[in-house]
């Protein structure tokens, strides 16, 4: 099930999205078959750390974080990936791995990978393992104001 604050964010925004129902999934490839979703549609959210700070990174799911360009952006050296123990109480509305990448929701910047500022649509994980949210991209973009990544 979406989460209550994804709902609320996308109804009060007049955003028109889809849920799409699946069976139980968690990495990218099964996600995208299970959900007959292009795996070129299907972004993943990707918690960083930079310096003491925690922001997402949202990214084709066939793509991985690159820290380098990550640095780059922001002009800090200190960038990794974080634990799932330091972000975990961050998303509690949420399952493990699930998070949607709408940082305003919860405090966190938000990073997109070039590649999908380019599709029409996007699908993401929205709280839960059985169930994504397809909207437009540029949707996407007016509600999460991502700083663009360029592709690596």
């Amino acid at each position: 099930m979406i989460t209550e604050r994804v709902r609320s964010l996308l109804d009060k925004n007049a955003i028109k999205y889809a849920v799409i129902q699946h069976s139980p999934a968690f990495t990218a490839h099964e996600i995208a078959a299970s959900a007959h979703i292009a795996g070129k549609e299907l972004a993943k959210t990707v918690i960083v750390r930079i310096a003491d700070k925690m922001a997402m990174v949202v990214l084709p799911a066939s793509k991985r974080v690159s820290i380098d360009e990550l640095q780059k952006i922001v002009g800090i050296a200190n960038v990794r990936l974080a634990h799932e123990q330091e972000f975990d109480n961050l998303f509690a509305d949420c399952e493990p791995g699930a998070m949607p990448p709408f940082g305003q929701l919860y405090g966190l910047d938000v990073y997109v990978h070039e590649e999908l500022t380019h599709d029409k649509r996007i699908a993401f994980n929205a709280g839960s393992h059985t169930e994504l949210v397809q909207m437009a991209y540029t949707d996407f973009e007016r509600l999460a104001h991502p700083k663009v990544m360029a592709t690596a």
